[in-house]
């Protein structure tokens, strides 16, 4: 399913298929009308010469349109990777619309072209004349129809290299993710605890081939387990796959070894490509890499940075209000799963803002950027009873002085960073943070 979201060739090759059936059914309906002796309005009628001209058109028109909107397509592509960061690709190739009038386009093309085969003029082989009128004056709608769309396709297009509506993408299908699989947590919900795999397993299934880890079916696995034996995945979705490595460990040998383990290793999704299917990590990944192509030396963009951090802030505070799904689930017959090592709140928070913070420790701005965030990540769980989970926030907020402290900026520039800090955490002496 992941595949045909981001595949390219899909909806069009749809559109050309329903195209093939529509064109081959009008001129069905055609045929009909023709026998009934049916009058179609004088708007409706053609000639055979006119018919052709009207076809041709329509579709030699619809094919330069095409070519055009695929290379605005992979322009934008091309340019997004480049300026933004290779990873937020992944959601333009997601994007309905584009594939929608890539499908229209190639559709009508199609459909001309089948409804052009069927014009036959007198003298020509088969007998009679055919003018599809009913045909002809679909092609028209279709072809009025694609030059809408690709006048649609440039403002979409235009639009779409806005890098907030980029992060907006990103934030969104985050979000969407996180309320799907994390669990609400209560006011005094404590985090989980990490689980530990035994020292002395009875049996290793190891990974049979590479590739990004992009979901684990844990129904289907507890399915294939034999009776009375426990699971201890060291894997998730959003970590690489070596040939080799340990994918899970077993509490008991199975009798049939090979047979298990290849039914272990197909409840594992991997690709060549990270996914948001169960990889909550990955949408913050992509804000922090466009935060960080942002800082770097060729593009100093510390307005996108500031964007980049406040998108992780929306995801992250809906990620600090759940708690991760249960790491351990218990099927029929004895048999049980446990996920060992899965990323937690903390982990989430670090990813979003670790790399960040350190790229940003040179540029005072992009600090008080990072403060504000934080700050307001620490509001809205203290606002909803979740002051335990607040602790790492203020440990980044120090850190975030820190490493303005140690950049060697001005002082200037270091007292504002602080400022920050004191309105937001409180006094920076009574933190342990050096004073000046």
């Amino acid at each position: 399913m992941e595949r045909i979201r981001v595949s390219l060739f899909f909806v069009p090759m749809v559109g050309v298929l329903v195209s093939i059936v529509t064109a081959v059914v009008t001129i069905w309906i055609d045929s009909r009308l023709d026998l009934r002796g049916v009058d179609l309005p004088l708007g409706v009628t053609s000639t055979v010469a006119s018919a052709r001209a009207l076809l041709s058109t329509v579709a030699g028109a619809t094919m330069t349109f095409a070519a055009i909107a695929f290379s605005i397509s992979l322009l934008i592509i091309q340019q997004a990777s480049s300026q933004f960061s290779p990873r937020v690709v992944h959601t333009l190739f997601r994007d309905p619309f584009n594939k929608r009038v890539m499908a229209l386009v190639m559709g009508t093309f199609t459909y001309c072209l089948v409804v052009l085969r069927s014009v036959r003029a007198l003298g020509e082989a088969g007998g009679d004349v055919v003018i599809p009128n009913l045909s002809v004056a679909i092609a028209v709608v279709l072809g009025i129809a694609t030059i809408i769309s690709i006048a649609a396709f440039l403002n979409h297009s235009a639009h779409s290299m806005d890098v907030s509506q980029i992060l907006d993408r990103v934030e969104n299908e985050a979000i969407g993710h996180v309320r799907r699989e994390w669990n609400v947590a209560g006011s005094a919900t404590p985090p989980l605890e990490p689980v530990a795999a035994p020292d002395h397993p009875a049996h290793i299934v190891r990974f049979d081939h590479s590739g990004w880890v992009q979901q684990i079916d844990t129904g289907a696995l507890l399915a294939c387990l034999p009776d009375e034996t426990t699971a201890w995945v060291l894997t998730y979705p959003g970590r690489y796959a070596i040939p080799g490595a340990p994918l899970c460990i077993l509490s008991a040998a199975p009798e049939s070894i090979e047979a298990t383990e290849r039914a272990i290793l197909g409840t594992i999704s991997t690709g060549n490509t990270r996914t948001m299917q169960q990889d909550v990590s990955f949408g913050l990944r992509q804000m922090a890499d466009v935060g960080l192509k942002a800082l770097s030396t060729g593009v100093n963009d510390p307005t996108t940075a500031q964007d980049s951090i406040f998108h992780s802030a929306a995801v992250l505070a809906e990620l600090l209000r759940r708690d991760p799904p249960h790491r351990e689930l218990t099927g029929k017959r004895g048999r049980r799963v446990v996920l060992v090592d899965q990323p937690d709140g903390d982990d989430l928070v670090r990813l979003a803002f670790g790399e960040l913070r350190r790229a940003a420790a040179t540029q005072p701005t992009v600090c008080i950027y990072l403060l504000e965030a934080l700050h307001l990540l620490r509001e809205g769980l203290d606002a909803t009873g979740l002051s335990s989970r607040t602790e790492v926030l203020v440990e980044e907020a120090r850190l975030v002085v820190t490493g303005c402290e140690q950049a060697n900026v001005l002082p200037a520039d270091l007292d504002d960073v602080r400022s920050a800090y004191d309105r937001r955490f409180g006094p920076a002496s009574a933190t342990g943070l050096a004073v000046s």
